[in-house]
């Protein structure tokens, strides 16, 4: 038992030498200023005095006697409380804000959403020597995609806005991935095999506005640029990696594995998104949140719920319209590249169709960078007081301008080298992304409650050009001869037109859209 010695040991306190030495001095006084990592003993203070107790493997049991317990990095507890720490931070993506986790995911499914878009522009080369397709009906296979995407974009904003968008999406990929694994079983039955493609297209025609709201739904206007950048901008990662991985992948295997391991992949995405929180807080237009989740409603709820949209306030908006015609404008430059230059590239340029291949690439792999920029530039300007609608602006006719300024100088005849050529339609291709935080935004700034069933409209006709402007693309070649009549010059009209009525008549100005004004 330790003794108490009231009369402290005068040398202590006579000796600068030894006051200096001493730590347990020191400790008494400033507790929390001074830690001695060899200290042998523990000292406690009290009114009366100091004492000196020697270390033992049990501690005092009287807690009030006790001095303040000292961290000590060696001990077990402390390794413990670390290890403690690792688990509780861990993985490493467990403290991220739900919002970035879901659009995060998002943007994933958007690249698997386009690797199974252009999985069948390569496959369809060996399947149309297998099965004897001629061009006409390889035409056909493809178009089908696009019927059902141009279907279901107004069904796809309704159900966003009436389950929510997070509920759309995970149904949409579930569909699509199904209907993609599904063709190599209905190759051989030709109106099989269409319909398994419309349902890649319904799947997939969902998605865009599913996104919406779910953008809507979590994301605060000052970060609306990034987050429909990174979503979307999903799109042209997953043609990269879908052009780049579609090719080893049938000639190490077959072209039926394409579709397998395409389609397991977003089957694995739906597994995986069941585990992220279903939290929704959905921010109005004056940038006030609610919670608003969507509940289950029942078949006379939906019924109701489709007599109330605004459908009449909708069209009556200068702003509505112009998001339409522009949505028009930017799909007819965007399909008809998609479909054609590979072909421009390997018949007016001369290149081979390995160079065609990977020419074809460059396009939406500078267009990753571009979005990236794009969006930081635009929530830059938001954060710093530019209006909204002026910075949409300034995006949307970068992203006409740039386009049609690089097809007038590729189709004009200067004696530019083909590698230019390739270059210049690269970068306005790459620049049109810039739509992404111009157009792409304009639905959820002007009414997050409706954003979902405005993309829709406005992507309804702009599938139209994936269905028309593809195939009339086709007919012009055949009749001029000339790749700048069929395939430049139509696209360059409709950026400049696009431009002007941008500039005319958008609006990112939160507007009310009522039945009482239908």
């Amino acid at each position: 038992m330790a003794r108490l010695n009231l009369r402290p040991h005068n040398h202590f306190f006579s000796s600068p030498i030894h006051a200096h030495k001493q730590p347990f001095l020191s400790v008494c006084l400033f507790p929390h200023h001074h830690y001695h990592n060899h200290l042998k003993s523990r000292v406690k203070c009290s009114a009366s005095g100091t004492e000196r107790v020697r270390e033992t493997k049990k501690l005092p049991k009287n807690p009030i006697e006790d001095p303040p317990q000292l961290p000590n990095p060696d001990s077990d507890s402390e390794v413990l409380s670390t290890e403690t720490d690792i688990e509780h931070n861990w993985p490493p993506w467990k403290n991220i804000p739900e919002r970035y986790k879901l659009i995060g995911a998002t943007s994933l499914a958007f690249v698997i959403c386009n690797m199974d878009k252009v999985n069948l522009s390569i496959a369809i080369i060996p399947m149309s020597h297998q099965f004897g397709w001629s061009s006409s009906v390889a035409g056909l296979v493809q178009s089908s995609f696009f019927w059902g995407y141009a279907l279901s974009q107004l069904p796809g904003g309704w159900l966003s806005k009436i389950f929510g968008g997070r509920k759309v999406l995970e149904i949409g990929v579930f569909t699509w991935s199904f209907a993609t694994a599904l063709v190599p079983v209905l190759a051989g039955f030709m109106p099989g095999l269409i319909f398994s493609r419309i349902l890649v297209g319904i799947g997939e025609g969902v998605s865009p506005s599913a996104a919406t709201d779910l953008i809507a739904r979590t994301i605060p206007v000052k970060e609306r640029s990034r987050a429909v950048g990174f979503v979307f901008g999903g799109l042209s990662l997953g043609s990269v990696l879908g052009l780049l991985l579609a090719p080893p992948i049938i000639q190490s295997f077959n072209w039926e594995s394409v579709f397998y391991m395409f389609g397991l992949l977003g089957v694995a995405w739906f597994v995986g998104f069941q585990f992220l929180s279903e939290e929704e807080i959905s921010y109005r237009g004056d940038g006030t949140t609610t919670s608003d989740k969507p509940e289950k409603a029942s078949r006379e709820d939906l019924g109701n719920s489709l007599k109330e949209i605004p459908w009449k306030s909708f069209f009556q908006s200068s702003a509505v319209w112009a998001m339409i015609y522009t949505h028009f404008c930017g799909s007819w430059g965007h399909y008809t590249c998609l479909s054609w230059l590979p072909t421009y590239f390997s018949e007016a340029l001369d290149l081979n169709l390995r160079e065609a291949a990977w020419v074809s690439i460059l396009p939406p792999l500078a267009s990753i960078l571009v979005t990236s920029l794009a969006s930081q530039f635009a929530d830059y300007l938001i954060t710093n007081g530019v209006e909204t609608t002026t910075v949409r602006k300034i995006c949307q006719t970068i992203a006409f301008l740039a386009p049609a300024i690089c097809m007038t100088l590729s189709s004009v005849d200067i004696g530019l080298p083909p590698w230019e050529i390739v270059g210049i339609l690269t970068a306005g291709l790459a620049l049109s992304s810039f739509a992404l935080s111009g157009l792409y935004c304009t639905h959820q700034d002007i009414s997050p409650e409706y954003a979902s069933i405005l993309l829709g409209i406005t992507n309804t006709v702009g599938a139209v050009p994936g269905i028309v402007g593809v195939a009339l693309t086709g007919f012009l070649l055949d009749s001029t001869h000339s790749w700048t009549m069929s395939l430049f010059v139509p696209s360059i009209f409709f950026y400049l037109t696009g431009t002007v009525v941008w500039l005319a008549f958008a609006s990112s100005e939160p507007q009310k859209f009522t039945k009482e004004d239908s």
